[in-house]
């Protein structure tokens, strides 16, 4: 039985290779009801989100983790995002038809694949390399390729019920057996889209891997929740300074905001406005999560 909206880790005993399967399904769900386009834009969303929920957990932080395309095409931008403790959120910026094909045919000219880490405690850094390859898992292969130097592939399906992700890579502080990854690698690619899609972690491991001893780790819950909220708006709203906010009340009587991910609606008055200048009382307001 296929579990849904979990990400399992998992562990070659004996080879220097790690790997993440992800699931998400009722999370999709509301993800991709508060985007509008074309279908293809929309499960390359769900990829997108399984993929950076499987990204997020390769490394040790506590923050957001975003993934971003942009070009030139029909498709403008795909954005998605998890934390560390597996909440995503995603939204895409497409035409109203969006010719199939590579993926960067779907971006068209200059396009451009970015990964930012966001950790509470740091500064935020990102790498940025040309939207290179067929599919989002081709890209980012050729990140991590590019990037990180290290052996990693990936794995990605959606339909219009559920998305998944599997991805295996290679340990930073072992020598890996380059006829092992080999191996792992060829077994991986036997891996078709229903059984992708149809198939648990447990089901899908041994299938592929059944001469291997792999260790699976304890599941991990995967939901969708949106991180916007009045506060982070009214910081926002702050940034852009006193005189920008006044003239848009000059002119509206009000500044409204809506949220892209989630479609959650904000509204300003004057009142509103001049407690987002005031430092103290932006200073003072919790984030909130929905």
């Amino acid at each position: 039985m296929i579990e849904v909206d979990v990400l399992r880790r998992f562990l070659f005993e004996d080879l220097g290779i790690r790997g993440v399967w992800v699931n998400i399904t009722a999370s999709w769900q509301t993800a991709k009801n508060h985007q509008q386009g074309p279908e293809n834009a929309q499960l390359l969303l769900g990829q997108g989100l399984a993929a950076v929920a499987l990204l997020s957990s390769t490394i040790k932080f506590n923050g957001s983790m975003i993934l971003q395309i942009q070009g030139e095409g029909d498709f403008k931008a795909l954005v998605a995002q998890s934390t560390h403790d597996r909440n995503i959120r995603g939204l895409i910026r497409s035409d109203i038809h969006v010719q199939d094909g590579t993926l960067s045919e779907m971006f068209g000219n200059n396009g451009r694949l970015v990964l930012t880490i966001e950790p509470e405690d740091a500064n935020p850094y990102q790498g940025i390399v040309a939207l290179d390859g067929d599919n989002l898992g081709d890209a980012i292969e050729n990140y991590f390729e590019k990037s990180e130097q290290l052996n990693t592939r990936v794995w990605l399906y959606a339909n219009d019920q559920s998305a998944m992700g599997l991805l295996i890579q290679e340990l930073p502080s072992k020598d890996l057996d380059s006829k092992e990854w080999e191996r792992v690698q060829l077994l991986a690619n036997t891996l078709t889209e229903k059984e992708a899609l149809t198939w648990g972690s447990e089901e899908l491991l041994y299938k592929l891997f059944s001469e291997d001893v792999v260790r699976l780790y304890e599941p991990e819950s995967v939901q969708f929740k949106c991180s916007c909220g009045r506060p982070r708006i009214e910081r926002t709203l702050h940034a852009l300074g006193e005189e920008e906010l006044n003239s848009i009340l000059a002119e509206q009587g009000k500044i409204e905001v809506n949220c892209e991910f989630c479609g959650a609606h904000y509204k300003f008055d004057p009142i509103d406005i001049a407690n987002a200048l005031n430092e103290d009382h932006v200073s003072s307001s919790p984030d909130t999560l929905h």
